[in-house]
């Protein structure tokens, strides 16, 4: 009896030990797969146009980590921004890609994300239960806590810097003026607003440290970006999980400061003028591009040449300044043993017209407007492909998802391109690209053409894309694409129901 029992207490010894290490080896399969779960990082700048890249074409700018990116990288042509709900395109930028849904829904789900306790559906929070360590710093503009979405979060910005050149302020300056004798915007907005007048006005230095906030101790703020990120880089060699950096530049949103020594690669004489430069566009004040638009207000009006080439220049100063600052966070990746399994996101929230059209905003459908660069880097990524496939630059959001081995959750309306960019398939996920400015702009992009509508004067502008990529020669009244230009409209009116686009257009199609 007794060796029975000595043999069933080894079994059960054994048994348990068994149990044991069965445990311990799931546990050791879990942690490293946590390990090696790939790292993240979300590099994202302000008001960059796609065509402000020298890799991808631009031949004036300097941007040798861009152009190091686009090259060890995979570059998506054609990525746009949805549009906008407002006139701060950022805002609306931001609340799709962190909420995952489309234009109008995001607009109704950001008003509630606190009071509904939502934040747990945002981009922060569903990589941070699948076990990612998630960072943050810069240029936030969501209508949420960073600090609810994002674990780690410092330095965060506003939409745009905390002084006289406020949004707000600057809209209750614009509507001061009807109540203050003889002013005017001129005697009334802050430091850097309508100029230059002439080549003899010096009223605005960009290099100017006291001027715009983009400067904390006289460093500027894509410095303060990169320093936070360096250290996060530098604290994440001694966590044991994988990663997600949300790297949010200002740059090269206006005020366009960058160093002195910037400014100076750019000599007036080498700026050019951008290919459909107008002194006015002639639907601005339809479109809702007023004199009182913020961005719009930035130079005088009528456009100069020499204010737009100004302006370029500062634009060019700022993106090489970041793009400086970009460098130095790859290197410390490198340095950190982590690139290797890291995949890169570089992209902007918009474009910006800088001169085109007549326009300086992102307050438009055109593409300098909606359209920035897109490209991605990772372990399976394709080097030096560039993809002409439409995607929503918020389509980042699913493909991180993806990356990190997370189901799709049903709300998250943008969809992965991973796929795509490892060149598995060149087929997209969208028929048609939608666009939308307020009520005052609706947009149709597809097969190389598009549909451009002003409901409030019932104007349609149809562009052929590919022998027209600078949108200048409208077709919408010419016989030969009347047909064109209908089906296009209806495809439209059908987009709009599927993104529960609050505008009705019905009458305006019935007329064409």
């Amino acid at each position: 009896m007794s060796k029975i029992l000595s043999t069933m207490t080894k079994f059960h010894l054994l048994l348990t030990a068994l149990v044991l290490c069965s445990c311990n080896s799931k546990k050791e399969v879990q942690i490293q797969t946590e390990k090696t779960k790939p790292n993240i990082v979300f590099i994202f700048t302000d008001d960059q146009t796609y065509s402000s890249i020298h890799a991808l074409g631009n031949d004036e700018i300097i941007t040798p980590t861009m152009d190091k990116l686009v090259n060890e990288g995979t570059t998506f042509t054609h990525a746009f921004n949805m549009g906008s709900w407002s006139g701060a395109v950022c805002a609306a930028s931001r609340a799709m890609l962190n909420s995952g849904r489309f234009v109008w829904r995001a607009n109704d789900f950001r008003q509630n994300w606190v009071k509904n306790d939502s934040l747990g559906k945002s981009w922060g929070k569903l990589l941070e239960k699948a076990g990612y360590e998630t960072y943050m710093t810069g240029k936030w503009h969501v209508d949420a806590p960073a600090d609810k979405v994002y674990k780690n979060v410092v330095h965060i910005r506003p939409g745009m810097p905390g002084d006289a050149w406020e949004h707000e302020v600057m809209v209750a300056k614009f509507d001061s003026i009807s109540k203050i004798p003889n002013a005017n915007s001129e005697t009334i907005m802050p430091n850097g607003y309508n100029r230059p007048k002439s080549v003899n006005d010096t009223s605005w230095s960009p290099t100017d440290t006291t001027q715009g906030g983009f400067w904390e101790g006289g460093k500027h703020w894509s410095e303060v970006l990169k320093d936070d990120a360096i250290d996060f880089i530098n604290q994440a060699k001694e966590i044991q999980k994988p990663f997600f950096m949300y790297l949010a530049f200002n740059a090269p949103h206006d005020p366009r400061q960058a160093p002195k020594k910037y400014l100076d690669m750019y000599p007036l004489k080498n700026i050019s003028l951008p290919i459909s430069y107008l002194p006015e566009y002639p639907y601005r004040h339809d479109i809702a591009n007023g004199d009182d638009l913020r961005d719009e207000a930035l130079a005088p009006f009528p456009r100069t040449e020499y204010a737009i080439k100004v302006h370029k220049q500062e634009y060019y100063a700022s993106i090489t300044h970041v793009d400086a600052q970009i460098k130095l966070i790859i290197d410390a990746l490198k340095k950190s043993g982590k690139m290797d399994n890291t995949y890169i996101f570089l992209t902007a929230d918009h474009g910006l017209a800088m001169g085109r059209h007549g326009l300086l905003g992102k307050q438009n459908l055109f593409d300098h407007s909606i359209r920035p660069p897109l490209v991605v880097l990772g372990p399976d990524i394709p080097k030096n492909q560039k993809i002409d496939t439409d995607v929503y630059l918020q389509d980042i959001m699913a493909t991180s998802l993806e990356i990190a081995g997370i189901s799709k959750p049903k709300y998250v309306e943008f969809n992965s391109f991973l796929n795509i960019a490892k060149g598995e398939t060149n087929k997209g996920h969208y028929d048609a690209i939608y666009g939308a400015y307020l009520n005052v702009q609706r947009m149709i992009r597809k097969d190389n053409f598009k549909l451009i509508v002003y409901p409030n004067i019932n104007k349609t502008l149809l562009f052929d894309l590919k022998n027209d990529p600078e949108e200048m020669d409208n077709l919408s009244n010419k016989k030969e694409y009347k047909n064109l230009l209908n089906s296009m409209f209806k495809e439209l009116l059908e987009l709009q129901k599927d993104m529960d686009d609050p505008l009705n257009m019905t009458a305006i199609y019935k007329s064409i």
